[in-house]
C-alpha cells in the first residue's frame, strides 16, 4: 500500500480525534477496515457487502481492487497486499479494526462467532469458530466461555448465559467452570430446554438458540455458524449473520474478526457492524474486567489443573473385572474420552460396572446396591461433579 495513502489516513483519523475532544463528543463512528480480495463469491460480493454496511451507519475502508462512493478506498492487487494494508492500518490506529476472510491468529487466540438461529431470530454467540485458544481441549472450552462472555457483553448482552454443547470435552469443561464459579467468578449457566435439563446442551438447544453463549471446540463452532449462516441458502453461500467473529484473548490487541469465503453480501455487512459494535463499546475494557475476574478466581490454576489432572487412560495391564452383576443403575456426566478409564477405577474398586451410551451422553452402568458407592468414587476422582 502506498505509503502517503496510510499516512493521510492517520493524519485525518488524528484530526477527527482533535475535533471531537475539542467539541466534547467522542462517541464517532469507529473505521472498520474489509479486505475484500479472496472472496468465492467475487471481489464484487465484498464490495456490496462494505456499501450495505456503509448505509447502516459504519465507517467502512475497502482494501482492494474496487473502488465505490461512501467508501474509503486503500488499493491492494493480491490477499498479501491486502493482509499487509490490514495490518499496517490497524497498527497505525487509522482504523479500528478489521474484517477479512483468513487470518493466522497466535495460538491462545480464538474467534466469537455471532450467529442468528433461523427458527426464532434470536442471536446466539458461539465460542469459538475459527483459531486454537489453547492446544488442550478442555482448556481452550474454559477459555472459549469467557471469550464469549466477553463478546456478548460488548455487544450489548448484560448478563450473558452459558451453554456447553454435548460434545468431547463437556463434562469436564462443566466441571472446570463450576469450580471457577465456587472461586468467585459470575458465570451464568443456561438451563438446555430438553427435559433433563442442566448446562450440557444438545442439537436442540442450536436450533432454539436457548444459551445466549453455546461453547464448543473451533472445529465444531466453525462447522456450526456455517450450517447457521447458510441455511436459508441451501448452503450455497451464507445469508445469516454476522461471521464468525473477532479474535479474543487476554493479551491480544488486534481488532480482526473472520468473514468466509463463502459469506454473501448480508454476512458482510453483519460481520462490519459486529467489528463497529465491538470498538464503540472498548471490547477491551470489557476483556480486562473479565480476566482479572476470572483469574481472581484462580482460573491459571483451574486451567494448569486440566492437564495435571488429565484423567489416565486404562491402564496397559489387564484389571480383572470383579464377578458379573446386574446392572440396572445408571451414572450420566462423564465425558467420552474418560469413559473406560471410570469403569477400570471402579473395577480397581472392586465395583462391578459396566460403560454405555444413554440418550444424553456416555454413562457408567452399576447395581442399584453399588450405586452411592460408585458415584462417590468417580466424584473422588474428577469423573463427575
Amino acid at each position: 500500500m502506498p505509503e502517503n495513502t496510510v499516512q493521510a489516513m492517520i493524519r485525518e483519523t488524528f484530526l477527527e480525534m482533535a475535533e471531537a475532544l475539542e467539541s466534547g463528543h467522542m462517541g464517532g463512528r469507529p473505521k472498520i477496515a474489509l479486505t475484500g480480495l479472496g472472496s468465492e463469491l467475487g471481489e464484487e460480493n465484498a464490495l456490496q457487502g462494505a456499501l450495505l454496511a456503509a448505509g447502516q451507519g459504519v465507517d467502512v475502508t475497502y482494501i482492494g481492487t474496487l473502488k465505490a462512493d461512501g467508501l474509503t478506498h486503500v488499493p491492494a492487487q493480491t490477499e498479501d497486499e491486502a493482509r499487509h494494508a490490514m495490518e499496517q492500518l490497524l497498527d497505525e490506529g487509522a482504523v479500528a479494526g478489521a474484517v477479512t476472510m483468513h487470518y493466522p491468529f497466535p495460538i491462545g487466540v480464538a474467534t466469537v462467532g455471532r450467529a442468528i438461529i433461523p427458527a426464532n431470530g434470536r442471536e446466539m454467540y458461539l465460542a469459538t469458530t475459527t483459531g486454537t485458544a489453547s492446544a488442550d481441549r478442555v482448556q481452550s472450552m474454559v477459555l472459549g466461555a469467557i471469550y464469549g462472555v466477553i463478546t456478548a457483553k460488548a455487544c450489548g448482552v448484560k448478563d450473558p448465559t452459558i451453554g456447553i454443547l454435548n460434545i468431547d470435552g463437556a463434562r469436564q469443561t462443566e466441571i472446570v467452570l463450576n469450580k471457577l464459579i465456587a472461586g468467585g467468578y459470575p458465570l451464568n449457566m443456561a438451563c438446555s430446554r430438553r427435559a433433563d435439563g442442566g448446562c450440557i446442551m444438545r442439537g436442540n438447544d442450536i436450533l432454539t438458540g436457548t444459551p445466549d453463549v453455546m461453547v464448543m471446540d473451533s472445529l465444531t463452532g466453525n462447522v456450526v455458524i456455517k450450517m447457521l449462516s447458510s441455511f436459508a441458502s441451501g448452503g450455497q453461500y451464507e445469508s445469516l449473520g454476522y461471521g464468525y467473529g473477532p479474535g479474543i484473548s487476554q493479551d491480544y490487541d488486534r481488532l480482526v474478526l473472520i468473514a468466509s469465503r463463502a459469506s454473501g453480501a448480508s454476512v458482510i455487512a453483519g460481520a462490519l457492524q459486529f467489528g463497529a459494535t465491538l470498538a464503540k463499546n472498548d471490547y477491551r475494557a470489557i476483556a480486562a474486567r473479565e480476566f482479572e475476574l476470572a483469574n481472581k478466581a484462580g482460573l491459571k490454576e483451574l486451567l494448569d489443573g486440566c492437564v495435571a489432572n488429565r484423567k489416565p487412560g486404562p491402564s496397559s495391564d489387564a484389571v480383572a473385572a470383579p464377578a458379573r452383576e446386574p446392572v440396572t443403575a445408571d451414572i450420566a456426566g462423564i465425558d467420552v474420552m474418560d469413559l473406560d478409564s471410570a469403569v477400570e477405577l471402579l473395577w480397581k474398586g472392586g465395583i462391578y460396572a459396566e460403560s454405555g451410551m444413554g440418550c444424553t451422553g456416555p454413562i457408567v452402568l452399576v447395581s442399584d446396591a453399588n450405586l452411592d458407592k460408585a458415584a462417590d468414587a468417580l466424584r473422588k476422582g474428577g469423573y463427575i461433579n
